[in-house]
């Protein structure tokens, strides 16, 4: 009998702590971890993280300009005035998530949102840029066909899709679109 119950109490404590242990993918990221170099105040969009690349909307030429304003989230020109044929570059608000953060920029041209980029997203490991790499061409071009924030999330990526769509509709909203 007392093997029984010395080995019932063993079995629990066992589980206990293997259920209580934290993976790293568990643990909380604060705000200003994963901020752009380029999007916080100097209306430079910067690089996306885990790529190494600049966010381009279609028609840009890339570089942009002095229109930002101060803080994560703000306006920024893409060179051209606001009636250009390339559009006019609105970022949507940072939001936190569990692995980073995740901000959205459109391109405006004519009332009609012509591409749509990101600023952020989380690329703490392999496996965050693995997931971002599918599935932001994937809501880039959603964004595009639907012309509003109503678009679907992509399976496997749901925490940045989450993300990515409220982050879109900050941008819509500051678009008054």
């Amino acid at each position: 009998m007392r093997r029984i119950v010395l080995w019932a109490l063993s079995t629990i404590t066992t589980l206990v702590l293997l259920f209580s242990y934290h993976t790293s993918t568990s643990s909380t990221v604060s705000a200003s971890t994963h901020v752009a170099a380029g999007a916080k105040g100097s209306g430079s969009t910067g690089t996306v993280p885990g790529t190494g690349t600049q966010p381009k909307a279609p028609g840009s030429s890339g570089s942009s300009g002095s229109a930002g304003s101060s803080g994560n989230g703000g306006s920024a020109g893409t060179g051209g005035s606001a009636g250009s044929a390339s559009g006019t570059a609105i970022a949507g608000s940072a939001v936190p998530t569990r692995f980073g953060n995740v901000q959205v920029q459109i391109t405006v041209a004519d009332g009609k949102i012509t591409g749509a980029s990101v600023l952020q997203i989380p690329n703490r490991d392999r496996h965050d840029i693995q997931i971002n790499n599918r599935a932001v061409p994937i809501l880039n071009q959603e964004v595009v066909a639907a012309q509003s924030a109503d678009i679907d999330m992509v399976s496997g990526a749901t925490v940045t899709s989450v993300a990515y769509i409220q982050s879109l509709q900050s941008a819509i909203d500051r678009a008054n679109l």
